[in-house]
């Protein structure tokens, strides 16, 4: 039977990140990509000049519509937007019963604010959540700019109820990028060579957009993140070069 995903995710119409990126990671590695839209951005690697939010009850019925006729094996949530639609999506998560990986995009590359959601109501639906620095200190209230304050930003994470968390430490100071994976009272620390290049749009929507393909396939989660590392180090090492600004990642990897 053919793996399949869901991306629950903005737009990009750059093709970099978002809704756009996840489904191309999906395809990389052999699963088949649903889409459900969040929201519109207008943006591409010089930075975002727009946002427009779609209705809840819309991405409602987007969701319903793929989950009544071809259910995903695993599903990941992308940029939200509203708090309103994070209340939505949380009623709704407890009939879907497949992993979910919750990526809580509140800001773009160039740190515009993409999200005034506070994504914690789905917390307790997911397998994982993966913030970077800066949506770790904004989710916690802490200070997150050392792979020991990953750790403790992680262990604050699960006690506002996520199981599992990935702190990406793509933004430390540092030769090495340092990924903190906090599961099952256990940490495991997933380091990579930093690669000096600004071609790095999109790299947390593809990096959780490939565990979400992963889980799809059935593959455990620490295994499922330590291969998404290995994916997006390669994805980024051989970026295309693409864009006058901050350019996507190789989704070809």
């Amino acid at each position: 039977m053919i793996p399949i995903a869901l991306t629950v995710a903005g737009s990009d119409p750059s093709g970099g990140a978002g809704l756009q990126a996840d489904l191309k990671t999906f395809h990389q590695f052999g699963v088949y990509g649903e889409a459900v839209v969040t929201l519109i951005t207008v943006q591409n690697t010089l930075g975002v000049t727009a946002v427009q939010l779609l209705e809840p009850a819309l991405v409602i019925a987007q969701l319903e519509a793929v989950l009544a006729d071809i259910r995903p094996h695993a599903i990941k949530t992308g940029a939200l937007g509203s708090t309103e639609m994070v209340e939505a999506l949380a009623r709704h998560a407890p009939s879907w019963d497949v992993p979910l990986v919750i990526d809580p995009v509140l800001f773009s590359k160039n740190g515009t604010r993409l999200s005034s959601a506070d994504p914690r109501p789905l917390f307790p639906f997911a397998t994982i959540v993966t913030p970077n620095l800066a949506e770790a200190a904004a989710l916690t209230g802490l200070p997150v700019t050392t792979v020991a304050q990953m750790r403790l930003a992680a262990a604050a994470l699960t006690q506002q109820g996520a199981r599992s968390v990935l702190v990406k430490g793509g933004h430390l100071d540092g030769e090495r990028s340092i990924d903190v994976l906090l599961h099952q009272g256990t940490f495991t620390e997933f380091p990579a060579r930093r690669i000096a290049t600004p071609h790095t749009h999109g790299t947390g929507c593809t990096f959780s957009s490939a565990i979400t393909a992963l889980l799809a396939c059935g593959i455990d989660l620490p295994a499922a993140v330590g291969r998404a590392k290995a994916f997006i180090t390669e994805a980024i090492r051989t970026n295309p070069g693409l864009g006058r600004g901050h350019g996507p990642v190789n989704h070809w990897a």
